[in-house]
């Protein structure tokens, strides 16, 4: 896919993976679009970068989803990548009942209803443009997920699932449909998790730089690789049951 002169929306773009590619697609001489719940945050990012463009929205809500939609398609009719990047991730300890479950955000609704909501809605808009295309980020933690964050692990299991549906369903629009699995990468992602888990002596596992993924995520839909992985986790494409049972085993260990 040519990634140069498209016009292009990222949801939670204002930090970490969705920023990182905001600048690599901006760099690349695309118009961008991001949209977060932070109007502070999404400010810093005009203030640096002032050719963008962003919206105050909540993906979670269903009236922002519908009111980001119609700003975006009134404002912007060349609109032809939709990135559905916003996410969030806690440590949620099920051991102790629902009391984890019910004191943060609402992972599911952020990390897979509103990607399912957005590309429904996104979809018959952008299958009138000659190139266009449904970009989801979901996480490597989708094939070999950590005991530390089960729903978050979940959300992109099932948005993994529901990208190849998605890609299956869109093949005759002409849509374009990607799927992104992050590594660990810098990023604000689970800030209190980890606080909470230094101060334990538990160390964070290594993470890419953002702009270095970013750079991975352009080459990869340049390439129209419909699966986009780092170069450290291109074992996943063949690893057996048994293989990820194993890493399985090995990743989650140190958390006992």
């Amino acid at each position: 896919m040519n990634i140069t002169g498209n016009t292009v929306l990222i949801t939670g773009g204002a930090t970490g993976i969705g920023l990182a590619l905001a600048e690599a697609f901006l760099k690349a001489e695309n118009e961008v679009i991001i949209c977060g719940r932070r109007e502070s945050r999404l400010l810093e990012v005009k203030a640096k970068h002032p050719e963008i463009h962003f919206k105050v929205c909540d993906v979670s809500n269903d009236d922002d989803r519908r009111a980001l939609f119609t700003w975006v398609t009134e404002n912007f009719k060349e609109l032809n990548i939709l990135i559905n990047n916003a996410g969030i991730q806690q440590d949620i300890d099920l051991s102790k009942g629902d009391a984890d479950l019910l004191s943060g955000e609402d992972e599911i609704s952020i990390n897979f209803q509103s990607p399912i909501y957005l590309s429904a809605l996104f979809t018959p808009f952008l299958a009138t443009k000659k190139e266009s295309a449904i970009i989801n980020i979901s996480s490597g933690l989708a094939i070999l997920p950590m005991a530390l964050f089960p729903i978050y692990c979940a959300t992109k299991a099932g948005l993994h699932t529901f990208t190849i549906c998605l890609r299956r369903q869109l093949k005759s629009t002409g849509i374009k449909v990607f799927e992104v699995l992050p590594p660990a990468v810098e990023s604000e992602l689970n800030m209190q998790g980890r606080a909470k888990r230094a101060v334990m002596g538990i160390t964070s596992m290594p993470m890419m730089k953002s702009d270095e993924f970013a750079a991975i995520v352009m080459n990869g839909v340049a390439n129209d690789e419909f699966e986009i992985l780092s170069p450290m986790q291109q074992n996943l494409k063949s690893a057996t049951r048994a293989d990820l049972d194993k890493i399985f085993e090995q990743m989650n260990s140190r958390f006992k």
